[in-house]
């Protein structure tokens, strides 16, 4: 019952002698007033005359370039309609990554929170719907009260013993004339509708993370295939310098030199190992697993991307944004509060109606026993110092506020795309430059053993062209390591295959029926959005913190990957390997 309501008292007051055949026809006397009480129920449901004060809604009409300047090697040409698929992850072709995701999406707890939220907004909008119907309440209890026989002004001979039995009950409604009532409810249906948004976003935004830190993590890998590479071929430099020197051909300066280097290499691979620890854990704790139970093994080749996404116009990016379609439900919430901030300038109208039966025992059967009462008020305030001015004022302040932030929000989702176009595109093109310059260290290197061992270079050439192949691979792996965490930062700017088609309608927000008593562990699923209620089945899954929910296969075959753009981490073969 909501707080506000007038609830009934009954009083009852028990006596010795209690004739169970009298309970029920009292039990018939008070179902006469139960039904006046119903009837006044019904009333809610009668077409009368209500204003809806809240001004007309339509979300702002935002004039948008034709398309995109940036552009980039995942986009189609042509700007298309075909929507982004949900599963975006899987155009990686990446089974590791199809299962991270999947495991994520079923056991993250900040997923799970926001689907709660959800919950929540909903049952939030039946509470604010329950003012615009009468709210009854029935009460029924007794008493039996003994009197000391020297009671002050007790008069000779009155009784020393009060027995007393009392049924009432009471039916209160307040016709929502203005709205009030109505257009309370209705914000709470679009603050649901932006819960719904904001679990969508949540969504993407865990996907995208766990993509993200699993593609980070895979550079790691191949930058320490890279490293571990290098330092087998300065450990091999090394003991070509080491058998100079001792046939008198090399200098220590040119030992010292190769040793440093070596050794310079050996610290940097081990931060570099430390690195991918910490994405590895970051990626268990999205999986909601703890970070000692959680393990990768490395892949030495970097993933190489080959799809395209539809280029979807900048107009259709409004529809297949979530964070903007929960903007939007906020500033329809602020309209609509401006009608409830308008009807406090209206009179509020109540009815009353109670009754019940009380009698000094339970003899509550003849009609001279009984009571009745019915009324109604009728109030408005007439000066508040200016405090309902002040809340119409604040309620379009709000409104405005709201309007500027969707504004912003979507200029926001422009620059994300327009961002991720231009670095990836950009980044492709280094990617190619960069795998020419790598092939071009790799001669140099090898050409200047040739020379250093026959006596033509010196130590510190070497060194030089050395430290040259290192670092032009080292970059070619960081840059198309940042090129696959922008093609998941374009994917999620494009909304990640979510649409506002997802959100659920205004007659699905509903938790549950007027009328219903059980069933109410849980609302049935609304926009794709269900929560588990079952303490049995999540302590059995989602409470065990060591072990995935979703198979994850780390032996993947990945010499499907080994071509001449993926590997980066070919052996660098010192002069005269194979």
């Amino acid at each position: 019952m909501h707080p506000n309501t007038h609830l009934t008292m009954i009083d009852l007051r028990c006596k010795k002698g209690i004739d169970i055949s009298n309970l029920c026809r009292l039990g018939a006397r008070f179902g006469s007033f139960l039904f006046v009480a119903a009837s006044l129920t019904a009333c809610a449901n009668l077409p009368f005359p209500a204003f809806n004060l809240s001004p007309t809604y339509q979300k702002p009409q935002f004039v948008v370039p034709d398309s995109w300047e940036g552009s980039g090697p995942f986009v189609k040409a042509n700007p298309s309609d075909d929507a982004l698929r949900p599963d975006w992850w899987t155009l990686y072709n990446d089974p590791i990554l199809t299962g991270l995701v999947e495991q994520g999406m079923a056991a993250n707890p900040d997923l799970h929170a926001a689907a709660e939220r959800f919950v929540q907004a909903r049952n939030s909008m039946m509470k604010a719907r329950s003012r615009y119907f009468p709210q009854l309440g029935f009460d029924f209890g007794a008493s039996n009260n003994r009197q000391s026989d020297h009671s002050l002004f007790r008069g000779l001979g009155e009784p020393n013993t009060d027995v007393q039995v009392a049924g009432q009950g009471i039916a209160s409604w307040e016709p929502d004339f203005w709205s009030k009532y109505r257009n309370a409810a209705q914000a709470a249906i679009y603050r649901a509708e932006e819960r719904a948004a904001d679990y969508g976003l949540a969504r993407l935004i865990l996907q995208a993370e766990i993509a993200s830190n699993y593609f980070m993590l895979r550079g790691l890998d191949a930058q320490i295939a890279i490293y571990t590479q290098s330092i087998d071929l300065y450990k091999y430099s090394l003991e070509v310098v080491v058998t100079q020197f001792e046939g008198k051909i090399a200098s220590n300066l040119d030992v010292a030199r190769a040793k440093s280097l070596l050794f310079t290499t050996e610290s940097t691979l081990a931060l570099m190992r430390g690195d991918r620890k910490v994405a590895e854990q970051a990626i268990a704790i999205l999986l909601n697993l703890a970070p000692a139970s959680f393990k990768l093994d490395p892949i030495d080749n970097l993933l190489t991307v080959n799809f395209s996404l539809p280029k979807t116009i900048p107009s259709t990016l409004l529809e297949r944004r979530p964070d903007i379609a929960g903007m939007e439900r906020r500033m329809a919430q602020a309209n609509r509060e401006i009608g409830i901030a308008r009807a406090a300038f209206f009179p509020d109208i109540a009815f009353r109606v109670g009754g019940g039966m009380e009698d000094s025992g339970l003899n509550l059967l003849s009609l001279a026993n009984s009571f009745w009462a019915y009324g109604s008020s009728f109030s408005i305030p007439l000066f508040q110092g200016g405090y309902r001015r002040a809340q119409l004022q604040q309620s379009w302040s709000v409104y405005r506020e709201t309007e500027n932030l969707y504004r912003s929000t979507v200029l926001k989702a422009f620059r994300e795309v327009e961002n991720n176009l231009t670095q990836t595109y950009w980044m492709t093109v280094a990617a190619e430059r960069q795998d020419a310059a790598v092939e071009a260290a790799r001669t140099t290197q090898n050409l200047t053993m040739d020379l250093y061992k026959g006596g033509l270079a010196s130590s510190l050439e070497l060194i030089y062209s050395q430290i040259g192949t290192l670092t032009t691979s080292i970059n070619s792996v960081q840059i198309k390591t940042n090129r696959l965490i922008s093609s998941v930062g374009l994917i999620r700017a494009l909304g990640g295959g979510w649409d506002r088609g997802q959100l659920p309608a205004d007659d699905q927000i509903q938790p549950f029926g007027t009328l219903q008593y059980t069933d109410l562990d849980k609302p049935p699923p609304a926009g794709g959005i269900d929560v588990n209620a079952d303490p049995i089945d999540r302590n059995d899954k989602n409470n065990n913190l060591t072990k995935p929910l979703v198979p994850i296969d780390a032996n993947v075959d990945q010499s499907d990957r080994n071509n001449k753009n993926s590997n980066l981490t070919k052996p660098l073969v010192p002069y005269g390997g194979s």
